[in-house]
């Protein structure tokens, strides 16, 4: 006997699962992780992503842990990193970019306070020497402890850290910092050995029994150019200026007028260093335009709240005793700076050069097998490694931006490679998905969050001491700004594609593990794709 339905209902309850409408499709979602552009930034390698998730949580032991994997200086990065990874934050697209820097260096300092330690790996027998204690040396040894070997450094310095010691002025990166973290490296068993110049690579390596070798020499020499003049004495270069006020008894009498000539990151560095010893006049002077200035704006104009001043398109021709003679420049129709003939001169007591540095990279080019650039770096392949078996280099010595991150970044790739190469392998990078572009967000679902603004010294102290300018963040900024985090192209399991699906095709798999989709009731509607906030779904053509 035919069953009696009320009007328009043809089926029983409950048999409507019989009406598998997933064959009518022609094109199904599928959940796809994308890259977000921060970590496709991150010259480090950060899963900058991963390690917010979990700071937005509130646990930031495991952010700290996911960060670290990447980079053992977080506490000194969060300082020194010109942190490109904001420029490529999607969140800037809707009002600011996330803060990353200054969470990451809340999690580090969180690390330090807290005593957070990194153990080793278990022992493999195989022993690796490090030449260099700078950020690219720091790293290489920290992920080879790591994997298990046995890691000692050979500094040339008396400290370690390289030019986060001797380049990064301390109202930048307080010396305690970097000593902490430092220290955290070397409590995994990694020896450091100061003052310890290696003039035979590979007569070191065989002495001590080393498998392998990473050599990661800082560029610590200065350029140099010929400038007339009559007190060459009161000529000094960057580099010295910033060693000394590491190395020295005594910092550096300047003088009342100090002059800088040149117009990078170390310029300014050098030129706000003097106004902290007592310089009535700090005047930088360069050769182009500001737009032209390699030195990053936001450094500039630090330098310019604390009374630094600029010279633009000028030039230095002559040192004289209490005075420097300068030439205008003026752009051609190309763009590029040309003399006038026209010159003024201004008083100086100092003239000090920051025209850029250069590796010393004699010790390398002893090395049967190794090749130089004519740029004067040294010819490495993809891993890292030189024409001489087992000898890889890193840092300032190979063609590359000569950053701290990008230092960093060398010194974790060189440690997977070597580890590859004693073990007989070959290092395969696992291949990387397509970054998730602004254009794939619903940026509708999330509410405006102005960046959190890190609070900075007061001007007199920024004159006249070296503490530090700017100040971290406390646990609730650093919460609120995690939380600014998009997740862009990643499931964070919002439960809008569950909500929206008009099939119930949306599975839920419990917390952490997703969702997944039932196939024999998609339709293919691409409403969930449509509506996801992160953009984590792809739309892609059914196979028949």
């Amino acid at each position: 006997m035919t069953a009696k339905h009320p009007f328009a209902i043809t089926l029983d309850v409950g048999t409507s699962l019989a009406n598998r409408t997933g064959s009518w499709r022609t094109v199904k979602p599928v959940y796809a992780d994308h890259l977000p552009p921060c970590n496709a930034q991150c010259p480090a390698g950060e899963n900058i992503q991963g390690w917010l998730f979990h700071a937005e949580s509130g646990d930031y032991r495991a952010a700290w842990e996911v960060l670290v994997r990447d980079n053992p200086l977080p506490a000194v990065m969060g300082r020194a990193c010109y942190h490109t990874c904001e420029t490529a934050c999607n969140r800037g697209h809707l009002d600011e970019p996330v803060s990353i820097h200054a969470v990451e260096r809340f999690l580090g300092d969180l690390a330090i306070r807290e005593g957070w330690r990194v153990e080793p790996g278990p022992a493999t027998g195989k022993r690796v020497l490090v030449i260099g204690a700078g950020p690219s040396g720091l790293s290489a040894a920290y992920h080879l402890a790591r994997l298990g070997h046995a890691v000692t450094i050979a500094e040339a310095g008396p400290k370690p850290g390289g030019m986060m010691r001797f380049g990064i002025p301390k109202y930048r990166l307080p010396r305690d910092v970097l000593d902490a973290e430092v220290a955290r490296i070397l409590a995994m068993g990694v020896e450091l050995t100061l003052d310890t110049t290696i003039d035979d690579i590979p007569k070191a390596m065989k002495d001590g029994g080393f498998n392998a070798c990473f050599a990661a020499i800082g560029a610590h020499l200065a350029k140099r150019v010929e400038i007339p003049a009559v007190a060459a004495g009161r000529i000094l270069d960057a580099v010295s200026v910033l060693r000394g006020m590491e190395t020295a008894d005594e910092p550096p009498k300047l003088g009342r007028r100090v002059v800088v000539y040149g117009g990078g990151n170390t310029a300014i560095d050098v030129a706000r260093t003097a106004k902290r010893l007592g310089a009535e006049e700090a005047v930088i002077v360069y050769r182009r335009t500001r737009a032209m200035m390699p030195a990053h704006d936001f450094e500039v104009e630090e330098a310019l709240e604390e009374g630094v001043m600029m010279r633009w398109l000028s030039t230095i021709k002559r040192v004289d005793e209490g005075a420097l003679t300068v030439e205008t420049m003026a752009l051609d129709e190309h763009g590029w700076p040309q003399p006038t003939g026209e010159f003024e001169t201004i008083a100086g007591d100092t003239l000090i050069l920051a025209l850029g540095q250069d590796v010393d990279t004699s010790v390398i080019e002893a090395v049967p097998g190794v090749t130089v650039n004519k740029d004067r770096t040294i010819a490495v392949g993809p891993d890292l490694q030189t024409g001489h078996p087992g000898l890889f280099c890193g840092g300032d010595m190979v063609p590359a931006e000569r950053t701290v991150t990008v230092a960093v970044g060398h010194g974790k790739k060189a440690a997977r490679h070597i580890d590859a190469y004693l073990r007989g392998q070959a290092h395969e990078p696992p291949p990387k998905h397509a970054v998730a572009s602004a254009e794939r967000l619903n940026s509708w679902y999330y509410t405006d969050a102005p960046q959190t603004v890190q609070p900075v010294l007061d001007a007199l102290r920024r004159r006249t001491t070296f503490d530090e300018v700017k100040g971290g963040l406390d646990e609730g900024t650093a919460l609120f700004e995690a939380r600014r985090c998009l997740s862009c192209g990643n499931c964070f399991e919002c439960d809008n594609c569950f909500g929206v699906c008009p099939d119930n095709a949306v599975v839920k798999l419990g917390p952490g593990n997703r969702f997944r989709f039932n196939y024999d009731f998609c339709k293919g509607c691409g409403l969930c794709a449509a509506e996801c906030p992160c953009g984590a779904i792809d739309m892609v053509p059914e196979e028949i």
